[in-house]
């Protein structure tokens, strides 16, 4: 092969079970269980390659948790849906692929297509919206744009993951209407449109059957009325089960080498339990999916990697991600047209996330980005002397790690730190640099035999009042300078081994740290010394009062272990005296609120929609002390803004990616326009909102708000009317709508409707023509079914049509189980989300 692309699959059924005929049953059984972390095992005597996986939803971050290779920070999902481009879905495939290419690796495993069911939800910020169709679109042309480039995408997770609290074991119970027509209708969408090449089953339980053993789901409507012929994996450690999963439908167990698997699954097939046709046809779907990504034949055969790719910090690739954050930004207020900022006149940039800004969430969407921007960083480089920056009130509960730029390696002198790893005799395994400033034990630490101490050095880059401490569990102890500054035992809560990685227990102490200075001058920082001794205890039952696979995970002390370095923070008040008198005495402030990794994060929910800390009260001082307030929020997900009629303008940025703040300062100064729309609806109050509840009732969560998920249970009137509607966002246009008009989509067909639009402003700008469907019985909620981009010069016209879903006039019939007669009559809105809708169209 010359390409670098994968080659096409060619094999019929029969030609693979003739290759599966040559193995075994252990082997077979053998090949359906990870071999480590995120790779799979090969079979040479019938051409298979072992194939990798990573996780993917903001950035290919490769074969570790923790450190690894730099790779690109894209936008977060929100932020790359807020766009309504199915193009920039496409290309943001495309560029997740040529990631994947550079690191050889053959799955990514995204997107991840839940909706946002509830605005508490902590991981919403790596999903597209609370919609089915738009989040079902996005979805196949992310999965077209990559797969077109030989890499497998994965669509997850299937199905009814819409919160994480006590995801391993909570029970999602949800009606056979609202399962068909709304939370299934986005990986229908990405099979139907796409031909996704796996599937990913979630942790949790679906109507009382877990999801990786739902023979409904997974055989008789994915791989049997869909005619799927994909491969199903677990998300990792969520397989719970040897023959009921197998027969359930799940082709791969995620992680390896261990697992339910292995030795169980064969005594299973010859004590008659499971028939080996079943474990036949499980491979068979393997060596599809390997087939597609290049990793089944002769080596001749097999995909060749590209010699040379894009470096994620490259000019091509900087220029690209900071476009499509630009383009997901969305202006909810835009009073006297503040925004874009003026070319002359002085700016206060005020608030921790200017300083420090979020650039992506927790969880598995964490990657080792090259650099990340922050908007203090991005402004100054373009305006330079006008700007000032003042710090912010805290934002976190929690410490987290250390910055690299705070410490070095005491060895090397470089930015991150030293990591030795020690065996139960004290002898070191491993020592070596860490570019960060943390590390997973029982995870990435690959080594002749198990971790018993891990020991973190460093060198401080400043001196003076520090607060230092050490999060991850374990019995750790604490140096400075030789000096024992703390010892301390820390244990994870909770049941899910994903909080020992994402959300450890922590421990700080506030010191003073002393540079010296030897005699010829030069400065060496105090010396840090975190010892952890990673404590392994006995499987205990979760819950649900089982011991699981989970179990015994959780016993093994497997987690993040990681050194906090920090400045000491100031005292709120003197943070807000100081942000007014800046405010006060420029021609406009811009101050940055927002959220961090603690609220927008796998494993955990949130509790409220409020912003932490005291950024209220912040915006609320510098908006009286201001001549003018431009608010930026820098969130993916909803909150709550008390403040909003007392600022200028509001901007929000969401988890923009490595390129954040430069793409921040050109939304401001209008160098490209912030065209995006809200995919989500932003409840007014707390608890105002279709569906609130995160936290299972005994395990139990009910879907109570069926079918009436977000916009459409806001538009029945289930909830007070939301803040601001899925669809909403001005960009910098001024728009209206001189006309609209069906179009006949013929016999059987959806219906089209043209629409023109108008943009009174002086500016170029985008538009989102959106068109719902509001049936005529209140039984039925309204719902998107269709949506177009337009861009439009300033003072100009365009007339665009827009296409509408057959999919969704559909009606499940839970007497027959089957899909019943499809909607008739109801009315067309033309909108700009449902709070601006712009014209009705009632249909015959």
């Amino acid at each position: 092969m010359t390409t670098t692309s994968a080659p096409s699959t060619g094999r019929d059924d029969a030609a693979y079970l003739e290759l599966v005929g040559r193995l075994d049953l252990a082997t077979k059984v053998r090949l359906l269980t990870g071999a480590t972390s995120f790779t799979l095992h090969g079979e040479e005597s019938i051409g298979l390659a072992p194939m990798a996986f990573s996780d993917g939803p903001t950035g290919v971050r490769g074969l570790k948790f923790t450190g690894g290779d730099h790779v690109a920070l894209f936008p977060s999902a929100t932020v790359l849906a807020s766009a309504w481009s199915e193009e920039t879905a496409h290309e943001v495939g495309e560029m997740l692929a040529e990631e994947a290419e550079r690191q050889q690796i053959h799955v990514v495993l995204g997107p991840t297509i839940n909706l946002h069911r509830t605005p508490l939800g902590g991981r919403l910020f790596e999903a597209y919206s609370e919609d089915p169709l738009l989040t079902g679109r996005l979805a196949a042309a992310y999965v077209r744009g990559m797969q077109g480039r030989g890499i497998g995408a994965c669509l997850k997770h299937l199905v009814a993951n819409e919160s994480e609290t006590l995801r391993n074991y909570m029970n999602s119970v949800v009606s056979e209407t609202a399962l068909r027509e709304v939370y299934l209708l986005p990986f229908e969408i990405a099979v139907q449109d796409a031909d996704a090449w796996s599937i990913m089953a979630a942790y949790n339980d679906v109507n009382g059957v877990a999801a990786t053993e739902q023979d409904h789901v997974n055989n008789a409507v994915v791989k049997g009325e869909w005619g799927w012929d994909g491969l199903l994996m677990s998300d990792w450690f969520a397989t719970k089960t040897s023959a009921p999963a197998a027969l359930g439908g799940l082709d791969l167990v995620m992680p390896g080498p261990d697992g339910p698997w292995g030795e169980a699954l064969v005594a299973d097939v010859e004590s008659g339990a499971v028939d080996e046709s079943v474990i036949d046809a499980h491979v068979v779907r393997l060596l599809r999916l390997a087939e597609r990504v290049g990793a089944l034949g002769s080596p001749d055969e097999r995909r060749v990697w590209p010699a040379e790719s894009l470096a994620p910090d490259a000019p091509a690739r900087r220029e690209q991600l900071r476009r499509l954050a630009t383009d997901g930004m969305v202006v909810l207020r835009n009073e006297d047209g503040v925004l874009p900022l003026a070319a002359t006149g002085s700016v206060a940039l005020i608030g921790r996330h200017g300083v420090d800004t979020i650039c992506m969430g927790g969880g598995s969407a964490t990657v080792n980005p090259p650099y990340q921007v922050s908007i203090a960083d991005g402004l100054e480089a373009a305006i330079g002397d006008r700007l000032t920056v003042v710090d912010g009130v805290e934002v976190r509960d929690r410490a987290v790690v250390a910055e690299a730029n705070a410490i070095t390696d005491p060895e090397t002198g470089q930015p991150g730190l030293r990591v030795a790893y020690l065996d139960a005799d004290g002898v070191v395994m491993s020592s070596e640099h860490s570019s960060v400033s943390s590390v997973v034990t029982g995870w990435d630490d690959v080594l002749p035999r198990p971790t018993d101490k891990v020991v973190l050095t460093a060198r401080l880059t400043g001196s003076g009042p520090v607060r230092l401490g050490v999060l991850g569990s374990g019995t750790w102890t604490v140096d400075l300078d030789g000096e024992r500054v703390g010892s301390v035992d820390l244990v994870a809560e909770g049941f899910d081994p994903g909080e020992s990685m994402l959300k450890p227990p922590v421990w700080t102490v506030d010191t003073d740290a002393t540079t010296t200075v030897d005699d010829e001058g030069s400065r060496e920082g105090a010396l840090v010394t975190a010892t952890v001794t990673v404590v392994r205890s006995e499987p205990q039952p979760g819950p649900d009062g089982k011991l699981s696979t989970l179990s015994h995970i959780i016993a093994s002390g497997m987690g993040m272990k990681g050194l906090v370095v920090s400045p000491v923070p100031a005292d709120a008040s003197e943070v807000l005296e100081s942000a007014t008198t800046a405010a006060a005495d420029a021609d406009l402030a811009v101050v940055v609120v927002g959220l961090t990794e603690e609220q927008e994060t796998e494993a955990t929910d949130k509790s409220t929609l409020a912003l932490p800390g005291e950024q209220d009260a912040m915006v609320s001082a510098v908006a009286a002390a201001a001549r003018r307030t431009v608010v930026v929020v820098n969130a993916s997900t909803p909150v709550l803004m008390p403040w909003f009629d007392e600022v200028d303008a509001v901007l929000v940025v969401g988890l923009p990616g490595q390129e954040g703040g430069h793409a921040v300062a050109d939304a401001l100064l209008g160098v490209r326009e912030p065209a995006g729309r809200l995919v989500t609806s932003w409840p007014a109050a707390d608890e105002a909102a279709p569906a609130w509840e995160v936290v299972p009732d005994g395990l139990t969560l009910e879907y109570t708000d069926g079918t009436f998920v977000g916009y459409r249970g806001f538009a029945a009137g289930h909830a007070p009317a939301p803040a601001h509607w899925l669809g909403a966002g001005d960009g910098y246009g001024a728009w209206t709508y001189p006309s609209a008009r069906l179009v006949d989509g013929g016999s059987g067909a959806a219906p089209s409707v043209e629409v023109t639009v108008a943009n009174g402003s002086v500016h170029d700008s985008r538009e989102v023509v959106q068109v719902y469907l509001r049936p005529d019985t209140d039984d039925q909620p309204v719902r998107l079914v269709g949506f177009a981009p337009v861009q439009v010069a300033a003072g100009a016209e365009a007339t665009v049509t827009v296409g509408t879903d057959a999919r969704l006039w559909r009606r499940w019939d839970e007497s027959t189980n089957a899909w019943g007669e499809p909607l008739s009559g109801g009315t067309l809105l033309v909108a700009r989300g449902l709070g601006d809708v712009q014209a009705e169209l009632p249909l015959a």
